[in-house]
């Protein structure tokens, strides 16, 4: 086996802005799929990655280009082109989308002024439901130009902006601010130009109440030590800062969100999301990898989402230090789809930030083994990019694509959150046409692998509280949350849900085994995995996403 390392240094490569794009949004949609792709702006990938990532000096705004989030004026082209020719595996994507209930434009919204995730009055499910109506919705008017779907779309986001005053709840209203923050922002962005969108006043909702609290988990991890939460914690609430200062034309929001995915102290930056890399294996472990499959594969999903919007901004986050992502998703789809992937033994500390140095410690020594297999919208979004545009060789990535191609969106994963963690429609909207370098079947699968999805589990993504994994090893700890203290609700999504600063003088992850040692080991070391939760600051450290 390879040496591994984590949080090794970049190989020199820094993220670079490149020149933004200043081609004009759309006014209106592509009309009846009429659009040519022939006429696209220049493919993102041909663009040249340049400037430097320095602050952008305040009161100069760099000009962004709309709509460019998840989704850019060339891929509504180029996706309109394709579903008009009736060409596959587009027209596969166009039908799961249009077969979704939450893409009638006879949606209607159910906003409240007060949004509860987590703890007693949760009442957060319309709100994701609505946000993918939004969302789906404004895909359908761009792409076929059906002017009902607009008005829907429209409808949804102007009844939330304005009702809706305040995003609250245990840890988990952290979750709440970052999904729902830079899906909120992806929907709108593609209906930002719509006549009869209240633009000002939804851009106020995102700053007024969702970035407050995205920057505030960011700064302060709830109350917890800086490892505490899990890597999906952050990631989040990195797409969602990213997001909104793309929508609302704000550089010091860019930079801000950028900056902490190459240097962030917590579990999100690319560093510590992405551990140990197996170099001769093209394999980067999860930091996840060691709780459960379904947080591991959201957490590709996110990475994915924050990459993409950062490349269709000029920033190159995806081939950040060698292609560091790559190496990850390569090693979660390639345990997802049942074969062995090396593993290193991963040690954090958990707990609100006055635990003592020597307390809350925990170790996973094998990968989870829960929601192995599971089938989340993610995967044609990573494939798109390193093989449709850059021509790498994604032989694991390809396979577990491939199973569950076309992909759908929210609501045809399960009717919890956790079904709605990805905004979806990879195929239809991120699918490229492969590169001929990348192997079509890798090597066979091994007997007894996993060859179809395996269907959700309960609390494992859905937001209720799953059942406790038994241990695959005796010395195997799952989440970063300590026991002793209070519980808090399991996560929809996955992170550790555990309250934390952005902890300064706690032991590094690296050298977790050698404090151990020093101090007992043995009894500091759980030997149950969790599948959620971490305390949270104001409420006990307890177990959650």
């Amino acid at each position: 086996m390879t040496k591994n390392y984590r949080h090794a240094k970049s190989s020199g490569s820094t993220v670079s802005r490149r020149s933004f794009i200043t081609g004009a949004s759309l006014a209106v949609p592509l009309v009846a799929f009429g659009a040519s792709s022939a006429s696209a702006a220049t493919d993102n990938a041909t663009r040249q990655r340049t400037a430097s990532l320095a602050p952008t000096p305040a009161g100069r705004a760099l000009r962004y280009s709309h709509p460019g989030l998840v989704h850019t004026l060339s891929d509504i082209e180029r996706v309109s082109a394709q579903v008009k020719a009736g060409t596959q595996p587009w027209l596969g994507g166009w039908d799961r989308l249009v077969a979704n209930g939450r893409s009638g434009s006879g949606w209607q919204p159910r906003p409240v002024e007060t949004v509860v995730r987590g703890g007693d009055g949760s009442n957060y499910g319309p709100l994701f439901a609505d946000i993918h109506a939004a969302y789906q919705n404004a895909l359908r008017w761009r792409i076929s130009g059906e002017a009902a779907h607009g008005a829907a779309a429209v409808r949804i986001l102007n009844a939330w902006s304005g009702t809706l005053t305040t995003v609250t709840g245990n840890a988990d209203r952290f979750l709440a601010a970052g999904i729902y923050g830079y899906q909120f922002a992806n929907a709108a962005e593609l209906v930002r130009d719509h006549p009869d969108f209240e633009f000002e006043r939804f851009r106020g909702m995102l700053l007024n109440i969702f970035h407050p609290m995205n920057e505030h988990f960011l700064t302060n991890h709830n109350g917890a030590v800086i490892t505490n939460y899990w890597a999906n914690w952050d990631l989040c609430n990195m797409a969602s800062v990213l997001a909104i200062g793309i929508f609302a034309d704000r550089d010091d929001l860019v930079d801000r969100a950028v900056t902490y995915f190459q240097s962030g102290a917590g579990n999100g930056s690319l560093p510590n999301a992405v551990p140990y890399v197996y170099e001769d294996e093209g394999l980067a472990q999860w930091q996840e990898s060691g709780r459960d499959q379904a947080h591991s594969i959201m957490g590709i999903g996110l990475m994915g989402a924050f990459c993409e919007m950062a490349w269709n901004q000029g920033i190159d986050c995806y081939g950040h230090d060698n292609n560091r992502f790559l190496k990850a998703a390569e090693y979660v789809a390639k345990y997802n789809l049942g074969h062995d992937v090396p593993f290193t033994p991963y040690t954090w500390q958990s707990g609100p930030l006055s635990t003592a140095a020597h307390a809350g410690w925990h170790t996973q020594t094998v990968p989870g083994e829960g929601g192995r297999g599971q089938g989340r919208p993610v995967w044609d979004q990573v494939l798109g990019h390193y093989s449709g545009r850059k021509g790498l060789s994604t032989p694991w990535v390809s396979q577990i694509a491939a199973t569950l191609r076309p992909d759908g969106g929210g609501g045809d994963y399960g009717p919890n959150s956790g079904g709605y963690d990805a905004l979806g429609f990879g195929t239809l909207m991120q699918y490229r046409t492969l590169s001929p370098l990348t192997p079509t079947t890798p090597a066979p699968m091994q007997a007894g692998t996993v060859d179809t999805p395996a269907p959700m589990q309960a609390g494992a993504v859905d937001g209720t509280p799953p059942t406790q994994l038994a241990p695959a090893a005796p010395t195997v700890t799952a989440q970063p949350t300590p026991e002793t203290t209070s519980s808090a609700p399991a996560h929809a999504n996955g992170t550790i849900e555990q309250l934390a600063s952005t902890g300064t003088g706690v032991l590094p992850a690296a050298a977790a085994g050698a404090a151990l040692l020093a101090l007992g080991g043995a009894a500091l070391i759980s030997s149950a995995i969790h599948s959620q939760g971490t305390p949270s600051v104001g409420e006990a450290p307890g177990v959650s996403e």
